[in-house]
């Protein structure tokens, strides 16, 4: 499974670029994306209007309609999850562990308790601590993944330690784990994560499929090499905040009209650029799509 955040494309006047945004939509599903991820970080949603969230998101949900593929909505609280019930093509909400209070791991549960029972469609959490600054055990996972209308989980631990070890080693049955640490997707893979929600599968889409594939089949002679490569040209995307080097190389193939973000994100440099671009002619030709 793989699930690509879709960024939010700017023309030069600095409105959303809508047809640039269609077009890139078709073209990570055709090119081996599962599914769309609406309203993510990626997507800059803090800095859209509330018209522009709701036209992102229909567009969206239109492109998944066409291609009878799933969509997850970026939705943190009650009041954005409200917005979904009305969409049937929205097979899930993406939900953040509450960042910055550090409501300790008892409040991380009850939240997502009340927040699962009040939600039209099923919760997938986003774990990332390192952004969230709230840590939580092998335990606790297990008993979100236990709680009802909660379905998945975007796993980006930062590291691999012991707790997530032990929560991989222990997956529940039925639940799916969605890699989002994009450096760290094929161990994680190896260590028996589902897919990945991947900003970096903008780019080489078909490769990051590829690589889902082959550690699904047990395939570790295509998926090792492949592994390493995309491990440095994920790196290489995250050289500066998430997507502006990605919307640096998208619009240095083409593909959107212009690199730009709004505040409080800058524009990345034309090295980060120039490196993740080389990084792309190293990958393996199959996989190069």
């Amino acid at each position: 499974m793989l699930y690509v955040p879709v960024i939010t494309p700017f023309d030069a006047d600095g409105t959303v670029a809508w047809r640039p945004l269609e077009s890139l939509a078709h073209a990570l599903l055709t090119d081996g994306a599962t599914g769309l991820v609406a309203l993510g970080t990626t997507g800059e949603p803090a800095s859209l209007s509330p018209a522009e969230r709701r036209d992102v998101l229909d567009l969206l949900a239109a492109v998944c309609r066409e291609h009878e593929a799933p969509l997850i909505v970026g939705a943190n609280d009650q009041d954005q999850l409200r917005v979904l019930a009305d969409r049937p093509a929205v097979t899930a909400a993406l939900s953040l562990v509450p960042p910055f209070q550090r409501p300790g791991e008892q409040g991380v549960l009850a939240h997502f308790e009340a927040l699962a029972a009040a939600s039209p469609v099923p919760l997938v959490v986003y774990h990332v601590p390192y952004r969230t600054a709230q840590p939580l055990s092998s335990e606790t996972l297990h008993r979100l993944a236990a709680t009802p209308n909660i379905t998945g989980i975007k796993f980006a631990p930062g590291v691999i330690d012991q707790e997530a070890v032990a929560f991989l080693a222990t997956a529940p049955p039925d639940f799916t784990i969605l890699a989002g640490d994009d450096v760290l997707l094929s161990p994680l893979l190896a260590m028996g994560a589902h897919g990945g929600i991947l900003a970096s599968a903008h780019v080489a889409t078909a490769a990051y499929a590829t690589l889902i594939t082959a550690w699904r089949d047990g395939d570790a002679t295509i998926a090792r090499p492949l592994g390493h490569h995309l491990a440095r040209l994920s790196s290489r995307l995250f050289a500066e905040p998430n997507p502006t080097v990605i919307k640096a190389v998208l619009h240095a193939e083409g593909r959107i009209p212009t690199a730009s973000v709004r505040l409080p994100l800058l524009p990345a440099a034309a090295t980060s650029a120039k490196s993740a671009l080389h990084s792309l002619t190293q990958l393996f030709p199959y996989a190069r799509k």
